[in-house]
């Protein structure tokens, strides 16, 4: 019998979790642990931030689910990994020990790195659904009292899609509270071009992204750092494309959402061989640590250098068909090793997005999702909205019934028209 552990259950752990119990031997046993005892569906964190969604429409206990799938939960938080000893030390003081281990944590969120910034200081976050809370109740208070309304994404972050979305829902609600041309709304970001989403764009991302901003009368400032926050103005750095200034901007405010970058969590940071040094896991084509080989990364915690140089720092997303990906090779090799063979499967690392923009939206689709690509598609329409809601249902329903059945993969053929995206390689 074989004990694999997967530390974390979001988007990434919870299907980890139930895609191994599919893939390995009847005796071996699984265990998950996490901070959280429920999840929380966080694409849809935009839509609570506004009023379209409440907590408890996109939280799901996972005790129950995992237990029809004879899986161990143990919702404590993890202190630190200690690889060597192949053991998970919790923050109860427990320990528990594996055969295998699946870090799929996600990020830390590192708001500390800028003075002012994130929901302890002066700037709303949708990134967890209780920051989205928080942003929900500042955003009914700004209302009462209109002014300029700051978006984007700061230095050094590697997700930006959900600033675009939020960015054109709180157009689209503002418009519906009739509000909307008391409301000057600026777009600022790290990207050295808007659509750039971390992966130097996709199809016409770049296009697509202006014309909207353009036509929804939202200005927009590009590779930008942010210095610092304050109760009502943001400090501003713009860059140049050679990484000299262009001068400093104190940029007014009544409400501004800034997505912050990410890092690893503590329980890994420092961990040499394991992780970078901004704590993300070091894997390679099989999803693997090269020190360590018992270890395996998903998600947004894996280590994915940008895709190229850019004037401001860039990080690259890990998208939900590219997590996928990663958990269905992973789960494959983990198979192999526990029966004597050796990890074969490698994941595409294709991106998929549905980005919602209140009443409509834009999709794309990366093949791979670093250049250069066999695929380079995007597209808008009111249909995005309509399938971004779908797949809520769709990913909640998943997650209730613990089945480990892809989304992203049905959802690009359907756009693609063709029969097969996810064909994974063999190494």
């Amino acid at each position: 019998m074989a004990h694999i552990v997967v530390l974390g259950a979001g988007l990434g752990g919870a299907i980890m979790a139930y895609e191994l119990r599919d893939n390995v031997r009847k005796e071996d046993k699984i265990t998950v642990i996490t901070k959280d005892p429920q999840y929380h569906f966080v694409p849809s964190n935009p839509w609570v931030a506004v009023g379209w969604r409440d907590r408890k429409d996109i939280s799901i206990d996972l005790a129950p689910t995992m237990a029809r799938k004879d899986i161990d939960f143990v919702p404590v938080a993890a202190a630190r990994l200690h690889p060597e000893e192949n053991r998970v030390e919790l923050e109860d003081g427990r320990s528990i020990s594996y055969d295998y281990i699946v870090i799929a944590t996600g990020p830390e969120l590192a708001f500390d790195e800028i003075e002012g910034f994130g929901p302890e200081g002066f700037t709303q976050s949708i990134c967890h659904v209780d920051h989205a809370e928080k942003a929900r109740t500042a955003f009914e208070r700004f209302c009462e009292n209109p002014a300029p309304i700051i978006i984007g994404a700061v230095q050094g972050a590697s997700c930006y899609g959900p600033a675009y979305e939020f960015c054109f829902i709180l157009d689209t609600a503002l418009r519906k509270m009739k509000i909307r041309d008391q409301v000057p709304m600026t777009f600022i970001t790290s990207e050295p071009y808007v659509g750039h989403l971390g992966l130097d764009g996709v199809g016409d991302t770049k296009g697509l992204m202006e014309s909207n901003l353009r036509d929804k009368h939202i200005k927009w400032m590009t590779s930008c750092k942010v210095q610092k926050v304050e109760d009502g103005k943001m400090t501003v750095e713009e860059i140049a494309d050679d990484g000299s200034s262009k001068g400093v901007k104190e940029m007014p405010f009544g409400y501004a959402m800034m997505l912050p970058a990410f890092r690893g969590i503590p329980a890994l940071i420092g961990l040499e061989g394991l992780v970078n040094p901004r704590g993300f896991v070091i894997v390679d084509k099989y999803q693997r640590n090269p020190k360590y080989r018992n270890v395996f990364g998903v998600g947004v915690c894996v280590a994915i250098p940008p895709v190229g140089p850019t004037p401001v720092p860039v990080g690259v997303p890990k998208t939900g068909f590219m997590i996928e990906s990663m958990v269905t090779a992973t789960a494959h090799n983990i198979g192999n090793l526990v029966r004597g063979s050796e990890p074969d499967e490698v994941g595409t690392w294709n991106a998929v997005c549905l980005a919602d923009f209140g009443d409509q939206g834009i999709a794309f689709v990366a093949q791979p999702q670093i250049p250069p690509r066999n695929v380079n598609w995007s597209a808008q329409g009111k249909w995005v909205h309509w399938a971004k809601e779908g797949f809520e249902r769709y990913f909640m329903h998943k997650l209730r019934k613990g089945t480990s059945e892809t989304f992203y993969e049905k959802a690009a053929m359907k756009m693609l028209g063709i029969d097969k995206l996810k064909a994974t390689k063999k190494g």
